[in-house]
């Protein structure tokens, strides 16, 4: 199993329109940076995805699997990019701050913390563990 982040605007898609899609999930479209969008390719089914609130927020609100792997996004009128399905797992118990991430040190190679504008990330399993014991997981 793989482990990632995937960033959203929570007043453009947030973890409680997520929660209400239910086990059919939705559809993680509109990805049009290359590395971001290679980074869905590489999601297997069953990886988990820490949801984090961008602009609004900067947190990390919860968790979502993905369920169905890389498909063409139909949003992209030239087929060169990707989605992959996602359903909701579960909220967090204490939402995990941008800042908060910042001031641990054994989380400071992060994606989030190098690359803050890349929307899909990989989260290495320690990485992965840390954040869980944040977020009261």
């Amino acid at each position: 199993m793989n482990y990632w982040l995937v960033k959203s605007e929570p007043d453009v898609w947030s973890i409680d329109q997520q929660a209400q899609a239910g086990a059919k999930g939705t559809m993680w479209d509109g990805v049009r940076n290359y590395q971001a969008a290679n980074n869905l390719k590489k999601m297997s089914k069953g990886d988990l995805c820490f949801f984090y609130h961008s602009n609004i927020g900067k947190e990390i609100v919860g968790i979502i699997e993905v369920i169905k792997t890389s498909f063409i996004d139909p949003t992209d009128p030239l087929k060169r990019f990707v989605a992959v399905q996602m359903k909701f797992k579960e909220k967090l118990a204490k939402p995990i701050t941008l800042e908060s991430i910042k001031k641990t040190k054994e989380l400071k190679d992060l994606s989030l913390i190098k690359q803050s504008r890349l929307s899909v990330m990989p989260i290495d399993p320690k990485s992965w563990k840390i954040l869980c014991k944040m977020g009261k997981l």
